[in-house]
């Protein structure tokens, strides 16, 4: 075996372990280590008031319908305000917000466009809640939602809650979950176990006010939360009971586009808060960024070089090689596999496999944009 050879082979096994790092090692590691201890903060206030924020983009289709939803969510023993956070919508979303102000709902315009995180910047500076809720216009909440939440937030260490998604198909139905949605919450569930989320559910979150005070807009508000509950010496939680509903798009060939905006806005913030990478800071919070997003956003590019170094191995005859090259490049293809023979969609380890295919494609592509320089303030609510 010559030099070369041996090199690749080193490469080749060690993008693999890199590769089964943030998937498979990483969640081990979250099982055996101990539970991290949360001083109690005995100076935070007791929930009284709760602020909803929705967030709104040119929703008139429904905004109405998450209004109603919100309003009549049961509110015994504590008292809410509901703001809607409008993203310089141009279509009629705001005026059909100030027809629910006898209803005492308050709309926070934002008159220029600088996205999401902007907008509720500005609503934030209007509330008066001991928590903040933050939700999308697209979800709909359960009625006991903010109950749930006021009596998780009687544990003084929880800084913020995460909502579990659920989708609602075309018929009304519950769509079950996938592989991969139960792994992340499996993950999710391991890793405030262990310490704290990295990220909350984006479409439906809570965090105390206190948490809120540092508000980025350069940084997606679900990851922003989670670190400020990391810098506060508070937890972020995730509770199954605490459930969001939302339709698929309407257009699923856009779930990609989402995916790498998703991605690129990540990737921007962690570049912007980049001392949560300083462990000496940040303690077990640095190991879970960089295990769960560095090391997750580094796998296309090591399955790029697990490929070539597979491909020149193969050259050699070897069957293991043929073998390594034939399972690399039936995994990269795996999402087209799926749309020309949609029966095959019923095997959930093919449609895992695209899955993953897919994701890895938009963080490719969302890296190439950042090293380009690019980025996407703007906004674009996903249509359902």
């Amino acid at each position: 075996m010559s030099a070369m050879t041996i090199f690749l082979e080193c490469v080749f096994w060690g993008s693999t372990a890199l590769i089964l790092y943030g998937y498979v090692f990483y969640p081990l590691l979250l099982l055996v280590l101990p539970r991290r201890k949360f001083p109690l903060k005995t100076e935070l206030p007791a929930v009284r008031r709760i602020s909803v924020i929705v967030a709104a983009h040119n929703e008139a289709s429904q905004i109405e319908a998450k209004l109603l939803n919100t309003v009549a969510l049961s509110t015994d023993g504590f008292e809410v305000e509901v703001l809607v956070a409008s993203d310089a919508s141009t279509d009629a979303t705001d005026d059909i917000v100030r027809n629910y102000e006898s209803r005492g709902v308050v709309l926070s315009r934002a008159e220029q466009r600088h996205g999401k995180e902007h907008a509720q910047k500005l609503a934030i500076a209007r509330t008066t809640g001991d928590v903040i809720v933050f939700t999308d216009a697209a979800t709909v909440l359960p009625a006991d939602s903010l109950l749930r939440l006021a009596l998780l937030f009687k544990n003084p260490q929880i800084g913020a809650v995460s909502s579990v998604d659920k989708i609602i198909s075309e018929d009304g139905r519950i769509e079950g979950e996938g592989l991969y949605v139960r792994y992340e919450m499996w993950l999710r569930d391991l890793e405030h176990r262990y310490n704290t989320l990295v990220g909350l559910s984006g479409s439906f979150f809570a965090a105390r006010r206190v948490v809120c005070m540092r508000w980025d807009i350069q940084v997606c508000s679900d990851f922003g939360v989670a670190l400020n509950c990391a810098a506060l010496g508070l937890k972020a939680v995730s509770d199954r009971s605490l459930i969001g509903y939302y339709r698929n798009l309407a257009d699923p060939n856009r779930e990609y586009t989402r995916k790498v905006r998703t991605v690129l806005r990540g990737m921007g913030g962690l570049v912007f808060r980049r001392e949560v990478l300083n462990p000496f800071k940040f303690g077990a919070f640095s190991f879970q960024v960089f295990s769960h997003k560095v090391m997750r956003w580094a796998v296309p590019w090591l399955l790029v070089l697990s490929e070539i170094c597979a491909i020149i191995l193969a050259r050699d005859g070897s069957l293991l090689h043929i073998l390594m090259v034939e399972s690399l490049t039936f995994l990269c293809l795996s999402p087209l596999v799926v749309r020309w023979f949609p029966y095959l969609r019923r095997y959930s380890l093919l449609r895992l496999a695209a899955f993953f295919i897919e994701v890895n494609a938009a963080i490719l592509h969302a890296t190439l944009m950042l090293l380009k320089g690019q980025d996407i303030k703007a906004w674009e609510p996903s249509k359902r």
